[in-house]
């Protein structure tokens, strides 16, 4: 199932996406369906009526999983880590598909990172690995969009990585995938960059929610980025860039200038 937030005339809302006839359509939910589960209105929208906001607004955090990838470890110039390297996104960096991604005037190197994202359905603590899939909403797309030059000059990444618009994530969570063995691609202005496979993946998505939850507390809505496969690369002001995950869809967007900066367009 897909579920989307979207809205209707400003008022965001919640609906399952499906095919009706051959044309894909938006049928309303009655409440959020992580707290009122899938009470279905009746209606049926078409799709491309509606505008498509973040599938979720994380009620704490986005929890990041680095280096997770062996080739990206390898392109960062870091060996593969003992265990999950973790880091936070607050969830003011969350934005959805279609949004842009402003281009900060603390940053000259802005780069892009596509990735797996999974969407926390129940308040969960000291989660075993085993017991990881029952607490699992469904998955999403996401960039964990990074200013690579503040990431190494800061020391830590919560400024490199936290800037508001740094986290896009959608178009909508899918709940019904296995994430073991899926495609993940990031094409930069229509040219691949990334192109891996989650079962490369270092830590198993069974393995993070194991890992963080030994040491805190995830709330329904909370989101993990799962880490991204080697090709990360800078991006300019006019860029598009488009993210795909196999079984879930692609998330497509722009980098602006931010209003108080000076940079110009410098891509075609």
């Amino acid at each position: 199932m897909r579920v989307a937030r979207f809205s209707l005339d400003d008022e965001p809302r919640f609906g399952v996406v499906g095919d009706d006839g051959g044309t894909t359509v938006v049928a309303p939910l009655k409440g959020d369906p992580l707290y009122a589960g899938f009470d279905l209105t009746g209606q049926k929208l078409p799709i491309d009526d509606v505008r498509l906001l973040a599938p979720v607004i994380p009620r704490s955090k986005v929890v990041c999983v680095g280096k997770n990838y062996a080739d990206h470890a390898a392109e960062m110039g870091g060996e593969v880590p003992a265990e999950p390297l973790i880091f936070l996104k607050p969830n003011t960096s969350v934005i959805g598909p279609g949004d842009p991604v402003f281009y900060p005037q603390q940053t000259e190197n802005l780069h892009f990172e596509g990735e797996l994202a999974v969407v926390i359905g129940r308040i969960c603590r000291k989660i075993s690995a085993a017991d990881a899939a029952a607490v699992i909403f469904g998955y999403t797309v996401a960039n964990d969009v990074t200013a690579r030059d503040l990431q190494a000059r800061d020391g830590q990444w919560a400024r490199a990585k936290g800037f508001d618009t740094f986290c896009p994530l959608g178009p909508w969570i899918e709940t019904d995938l296995d994430p073991a063995d899926l495609r993940v691609t990031t094409e930069l202005n229509g040219e691949v960059k990334q192109d891996g496979r989650t079962r490369d993946m270092i830590f198993s998505v069974a393995d993070v929610i194991e890992y963080v939850t030994s040491f805190t507390t995830l709330l329904p809505g909370d989101v993990l980025l799962t880490g991204t496969p080697a090709g990360v690369g800078a991006m300019q002001v006019g860029d598009t860039v488009s993210v795909t995950v196999e079984g879930i869809g692609t998330l497509t967007n722009q980098i602006v200038a931010d209003e108080d900066d000076e940079k110009t367009e410098t891509s075609a």
